[in-house]
């Protein structure tokens, strides 16, 4: 049975201080993570100066996502009338720079967190939001490949960007679409497995040939 969803009436986006310093060290601890992985300084496979350039990188393309990701579910929680607010969890924050340094990353820094009553669709709705998102982010960060064909620092950066930028965010779309325990997926394929489908199946295509096939 649906129930009416009771909505605030600004539907104000607001954020708290310890939402913002959770969101901070969250972006942060990722960004430091994922550059370990990329470029093990740790293990001497890389320089200092290559791996702080590799954090510049994870910044804009692993941080953008995953911090995009998290507002749209805030965003759309929002809107239907939801009290919601992004929690960092710390003990996976520690894990993820673990997992960097020894090779096997496993990103889980958090999540939104929403209270109020919402029917099941709109609670598939907040959910298909995150993922979604990183599709979109995946296709705005797609034309920075055209710059790996011209020579140069500042082209051979920006195509970097780009290729980093796709391969997070699709994979970022095909982890959080699993339908298992709290991720994404689970709440979309219990609302609507036909919208699920059409999400989790391209997601989980795409990001295999971007890892395997392409880079």
């Amino acid at each position: 049975m649906s129930y009416p969803t009771k909505r605030r009436p600004d539907r104000e986006l607001t954020f708290s201080d310890t939402e913002l310093r959770d969101l901070a060290v969250a972006w942060t601890v990722l960004s430091v993570a994922f550059a370990l992985l990329l470029a093990p300084v740790h293990l001497g496979e890389a320089s200092l100066g290559y791996f702080v350039t590799r954090v510049g990188l994870s910044f804009v393309t692993v941080g953008v996502g995953f911090l995009l990701h998290e507002l749209a579910h805030k965003v759309v929680a929002v809107e239907f009338g939801q009290v919601a607010e992004f929690r960092a969890d710390y003990q996976m924050l520690f894990l993820a720079i673990m997992g960097g340094l020894v090779g096997f990353l496993f990103a889980a820094p958090g999540a939104v967190y929403h209270r109020g009553r919402t029917t099941q669709r709109e609670n598939g709705l907040i959910a298909l939001a995150g993922p979604v998102t990183n599709l979109l982010l995946a296709v705005l960060f797609a034309p920075l490949l055209m710059f790996a064909a011209t020579p140069g620092f500042l082209p051979g950066m920006l195509a970097t960007i780009g290729q980093m930028g796709i391969w997070i965010n699709l994979f970022l779309a095909a982890f959080n679409m699993i339908p298992f325990g709290p991720l994404d997926g689970k709440s979309v394929f219990e609302w609507h497995k036909g919208v699920f489908a059409i999400v989790f199946v391209p997601s989980v295509l795409l990001a295999a040939f971007v890892v395997f096939g392409l880079f």
